[in-house]
């Protein structure tokens, strides 16, 4: 029996920053963004938009109501949180109507968190193979204003649905991973904004890769020539192609333009969104398929996830025979296209913008008329959640 990504949708905020304004409008080479770490633009969540409602509005658009009765596993990869008890996942199953019947929980690991949620629900469907389970990534990447870290924010949110006889990426069951207490990364319980040691992150994550692919080699014998294609969480889109290059040599000159040329193809999305933490990796394969006419069933997939702290793991699977009819690029393409570009003051007053902690009834209302839902304020000292104009 084969196990994998049955489905796959994502959902970003409709407003967005252009970089290369930002870049001008701090003095800075725009150069740097877009060629130097590989971002064009950054969306931008309002306040109507969190990990939840996003979580929601990914997930919306590819379950069917066979699919809601189906899953028993609900999990939410993020490190955006809203509770500090609560999981966040359990408002995302009720918003979509799936069965109470279910386990539900929330996973934080940094970006690694949805990762973690995929393998639970691997071993989830090997145990009960009618069921099925939903994985979700949902993340606001934020540093602060006129940080270092200010050029890799984003936000969104990718769903995936786990099954077994997938009908887009069958997984392998082995991978290799490797944890190590570390501070590249980290987010203080006072604090909004990430804490981030940058050089040392890139380094950690290159290094964590470089392990995981080379234990994946031995555990399975499989040498990097039996990869079509390497996909890889994309804090920025040129973080990626560092790590790839430390693995090049080990195939001809062929493949390794091939496999940067897939690159290329899996960091559209990510130029256009920025970083999405728990999604990243998922947002990278979403877009490698989406865009990327190459490829063929059959094809090895690599995967690789890190989440800073840290946890790597490195993973593979194969595109099924009719993956491409569970694909939609021109939806993707229309969301990119209808997004509302912030001015650089706009963007500014809508970053320092929170709800004031002790007061109540704040009431919000949606700004986003593709979003199925959204967050609608606080009551009682409880979130509330709404469907939006495009209530499904």
């Amino acid at each position: 029996m084969e196990i994998g990504i049955d489905k796959i949708g994502m959902y970003t905020p409709n407003q967005y920053v252009d970089l290369v304004e930002l870049a001008i409008h701090r003095k800075i080479d725009p150069d740097k963004f877009t060629i130097g770490i590989g971002q064009d633009k950054m969306a931008v969540a309002p306040l109507s938009q969190d990990t939840i409602s996003m979580a929601a509005n990914a997930a919306a658009q590819i379950l069917s109501d066979a699919d809601k009765a189906a899953i028993d596993l609900v999990i939410l990869g993020t490190e955006s949180g809203v509770d500090n008890s609560k999981a966040g996942a359990l408002y995302v199953q009720r918003l979509l109507g799936i069965s109470n019947k279910a386990r539900v929980l929330e996973i934080k690991e940094a970006c690694y968190g949805a990762t973690a949620g995929l393998q639970f629900a691997k071993l989830h469907i090997a145990q009960n193979p009618k069921a099925k389970a939903l994985v979700i990534g949902s993340d606001i990447a934020r540093y602060g204003l006129d940080t270092s870290g200010e050029v890799t924010q984003g936000a969104g949110a990718v769903a995936l649905l786990v099954a077994a006889n997938p009908r887009i990426l069958a997984l392998d069951m082995r991978s290799a991973y490797y944890s190590s207490e570390i501070n590249d990364f980290w987010r203080p319980l006072d604090q909004l904004i990430a804490e981030v040691d940058g050089k040392y992150s890139n380094e950690a994550y290159i290094k964590f890769f470089q392990m995981v692919f080379e234990d994946y080699q031995q555990q399975t014998g499989y040498q990097l020539s039996d990869f079509a294609a390497m996909v890889f969480h994309l804090p920025y889109t040129k973080m990626g192609l560092k790590a790839l290059r430390k693995v090049l040599d080990q195939t001809d000159a062929a493949h390794q333009d091939s496999l940067q040329q897939h690159y290329q193809q899996s960091t559209l999305y990510s130029r256009r969104i920025g970083n999405i933490y728990t999604g990243s990796l998922y947002l990278a394969f979403l877009s490698l398929i989406n865009n990327d006419m190459t490829l063929q069933p059959g094809m090895r997939i690599g995967l690789y996830s890190y989440g800073s702290g840290a946890v790597g793991e490195f993973f593979s699977g194969t595109l099924q025979g009719n993956y491409l009819d569970m694909l939609d690029p021109m939806h993707y393409l229309e969301m990119f296209e209808n997004r509302t570009k912030l001015s650089i003051a706009e963007y500014e007053a809508q970053f320092k913008k929170q709800l004031t902690p002790g007061i109540e009834a704040q009431k919000l209302i949606t700004t986003d008329l593709n979003a199925p839902y959204y967050f609608a304020g606080i009551q009682a000292k409880q979130r509330q959640y709404k469907a939006g104009a495009k209530s499904v």
